[in-house]
Order: structure tokens, then C-alpha cells, then sequence
């Protein structure tokens, strides 16, 4: 009686609860620290006379270098595990935030957050995250699990960006950096967490010797997976430019100073509920068909948002609903690709979409600082944004969501 005790109580989270927490936290402290850039805008601007292009560019740049590193991040994880990726990229964010505080001009900025900081996003969030969690859950509720971490990861959002707010205005800018520098040194040893397997997460009918190559170009060929490539392009476009500008924006609006802050932990807070329920609609619709609702939906808040006056009750309805469409793309698109190809390269095939997406968080980013210098506003933007959208929305509909039969590796014979 005492032995069957002892062991019912050894383990009292299952080795899937354990991965989400572990990876709700990694991603809770990565994508909480990148959304709190954009209140950094002005004041680089007014303490450090950088011009808000610049400190534009910088923001943009990390989303760039993030796309460019995370195929290779999630290729590494897939290899080797995702402890040493995330401890590698916890310690490189932390040293990029660390460089941004001291940065006495533009080009330390941009090594700082842009380089730094998007390797080691690269390292620490979805795209090392979400293969972990998709391989440990099975099928039917690998949905569910990615949108469960992705609602846990907004958290952070939640949580730092009044707690930057707070300290940047009471200590400065150094002083909030090296805080939310010292929060990625703590998530470091997370990663470890990651790599428990269970036999719930391994299904023997996908083909575990795939060789990456090949399973690229078969993914490069597969007409569904390039339009889920081109619409992801809208996700990052649309994200990077409200979380990077809509401080700015707001201000510009005459809105009451901090509503901007408060918009952005808004949109963090619906985030959780909203990851989540695209996570449990994936479960149950297709999710390509999910994903062009989402984006349709997302478009219409945009434009509703910048062509009616702006008000204080606008700010908290649309930060509302984007929050509810925010992330929930990104556990129905690795869901998507998983369900498609596998979980065995996931990270390696997300990663590559993700590259899209991260493009068009450049370009959104970078865009909004250098349409604000050229015209004083930020109208194209929002237009653009707008535009975008719509054409996300017809590019999923079409996608075709069967399994495809991966190809695998000869069996080498056993030598004596």
C-alpha cells in the first residue's frame, strides 16, 4: 500500500503539464520583454536625440535577424534539444538588452536590439517552443497545447509592460533594460524542461528518420504550405507595426499619457484568452478555415479602429478584440504544419514559415518609423495594414490540410 502511494504521488504534473508551464514561462518572458520596445521609442528619442527612425529600424531589425535565425534555431533544437537553445538564447537576449541600456548612439542600438536580441528571440520563443509541445501531446489535443503555452506566454505581456513602464519612469531607461535582462537569465535553465518525452508524444506512424532536406523541398512544392508561408507575412506586418507605434499613435491622438501602455497590456491580457480559444478551435475546425476568420476579423478592428474618432472606450475595445485575434495564429499555423508534414522537422518547417512572418514584422515596424519622418502620420500604415489582411484572409481558405507521406532514410545495416 505504501509503494503505490509513493509512486501515485511521485509525479504530480504530468510530463505534458510540466512542457506547457515551462514553455508558457519561456515564451512569457521572451515575447513579454519584445512588446514593451515600443515605449522605448520616445524616450531614446528625447534622452538620446536618436531620431525615431533609427530606433525604428533597430526594433525592426531584431524581428529581421529572429526570422533569418529561427529556421536554424529550430533546426538546432530538433538535433540536439531545446536546453541548449534556450539557454544560449536567454543569455544572448539578456546581453542585447544589456548593450541597448548602455548604447551611447545608433549603431550600439543596433547591435543591441536589433542583432542581440533577435538571435536570441530566435532561440526562446515560438519556433523552439511549440515543436516541443506539439511532439509531447498527441494528436488530437496538440492544438489545444500549443494554444494553451501561447495564452500562458501572454502573461508576460500583461506583466511588463506596466512594470517597464513603471521603472523607466521612476529609474530610466538603463535601469529597465537590465531588469528585463536579468528576467531572461532566469528563464535560461527552462529549457531543459522541454526536452522530457513521453510515449504520448511519439506516433510511430510519422517517419522519425525523415531527412530534413527532403522534406523541405517537399514543402517548398506544397502549394498549401507557400500560401500558409504569404499569409503568415500579414501576421508579422500587422503585429510589429501596432505594438511597435501605437504608443506613438495614441499620443499623437492627444490620448491620456500611459493609454498606450495600457492598450498594449490590454491586447496582452485578451491574448491569453484568445490564444487559447484558437487553440481549442483548431481542435475542432479546420484550421486553415480558422485562420482566414481570424485574419478577416482582425482586418475589420484595424479599419474601424482608424476611422472613427478616438476615444478612450475605442482604445479598450479595439485592444480587446486584437488581442483575441493577436497570437492565436501562431499555434494554428504550427498546428497546421504539423498536421501536414509531421512533428518530426517541425521546428525546421515552422521556422521557415516563421521567416515570412518575421519579414513582415520588419517591414512593419521599420515602415511605420520612416512613413512618421517623411509625412508626420501614420495613415498609410494603417491603410496598409488593413489591405494586408484582406489578402490573408483569401490566401487560407484555399489551403489543403492533408497529411502528406514524408519521405525517410535508408536503414543503415548493423555492423559487427
Amino acid at each position: 500500500m505504501s509503494t503505490t502511494n509513493s509512486k501515485r504521488f511521485t509525479f504530480p504534473l504530468s510530463q505534458t503539464t510540466l512542457v506547457i508551464i515551462a514553455g508558457a514561462l519561456i515564451l512569457s518572458a521572451a515575447m513579454g520583454i519584445r512588446q514593451t520596445f515600443g515605449l522605448f521609442i520616445g524616450p531614446f528619442s528625447f534622452d538620446r536625440g536618436l531620431p525615431v527612425t533609427l530606433i525604428a529600424f533597430a526594433i525592426a531589425l531584431h524581428n529581421l535577424v529572429w526570422g533569418f535565425a529561427q529556421p536554424f534555431a529550430g533546426a538546432a533544437a530538433d538535433r540536439y534539444g531545446s536546453a541548449p537553445v534556450v539557454a544560449f538564447g536567454a543569455t544572448t537576449f539578456a546581453a542585447g538588452l544589456g548593450v541597448a541600456a548602455v548604447a551611447p548612439s545608433g549603431p550600439m542600438l543596433i547591435v543591441g536590439m536589433g542583432l542581440l536580441v533577435g538571435i536570441g528571440v530566435s532561440c526562446t520563443t515560438f519556433g523552439v517552443v511549440l515543436p516541443a509541445v506539439g511532439r509531447i501531446a498527441s494528436p488530437e489535443k496538440r492544438s489545444m497545447a500549443m494554444g494553451l503555452v501561447s495564452a500562458g506566454g501572454s502573461a508576460g505581456q500583461v506583466l511588463m509592460i506596466p512594470l517597464v513602464q513603471s521603472i523607466r519612469l521612476s529609474s530610466g531607461i538603463a535601469t529597465s533594460l537590465f531588469v528585463l535582462a536579468f528576467v531572461m537569465l532566469l528563464i535560461a535553465p527552462l529549457g531543459i524542461v522541454l526536452d522530457r518525452r513521453t510515449s504520448v508524444g511519439m506516433h510511430p506512424q510519422e517517419p522519425a528518420a525523415a531527412p530534413l532536406r527532403k522534406v523541405l523541398a517537399q514543402a517548398v512544392r506544397h502549394r498549401g504550405y507557400r500560401l500558409l508561408t504569404l499569409g503568415f507575412f500579414t501576421c508579422g506586418f500587422q503585429l510589429a507595426f501596432i505594438a511597435t507605434h501605437l504608443p506613438e499613435y495614441l499620443t499623437l491622438c492627444h490620448m491620456p499619457v500611459g493609454m498606450g501602455a495600457t492598450a498594449l497590456a490590454l491586447i496582452g491580457l485578451f491574448n491569453m484568452a484568445g490564444s487559447w480559444g484558437c487553440g481549442w478551435l483548431g481542435g475542432r475546425f479546420r484550421q486553415h478555415h480558422v485562420l482566414g476568420w481570424l485574419y478577416l476579423i482582425r482586418s475589420v478592428t484595424i479599419g474601424a479602429f482608424f476611422l472613427l474618432p478616438k476615444t478612450s472606450t475605442s482604445v479598450v475595445i479595439f485592444a480587446a478584440v486584437m488581442g483575441l485575434t493577436w497570437l492565436g495564429t501562431v499555434p494554428l499555423t504550427s498546428g497546421l504544419v504539423a498536421k501536414v508534414f509531421g512533428t518530426r522537422h517541425l521546428g525546421s518547417l515552422f521556422g521557415v514559415c516563421f521567416l515570412s512572418h518575421q519579414i513582415g514584422s520588419f517591414l512593419g515596424a521599420w515602415l511605420g518609423g520612416l512613413v512618421f519622418d517623411l509625412t508626420g502620420s501614420y495613415s498609410l500604415l494603417w491603410e496598409a495594414t488593413v489591405a494586408a489582411g484582406l489578402i490573408a484572409a483569401m490566401l487560407h481558405f484555399p489551403i489543403d490540410d492533408k497529411a502528406v507521406s514524408t519521405p525517410a532514410i535508408r536503414s543503415e545495416p548493423v555492423r559487427a
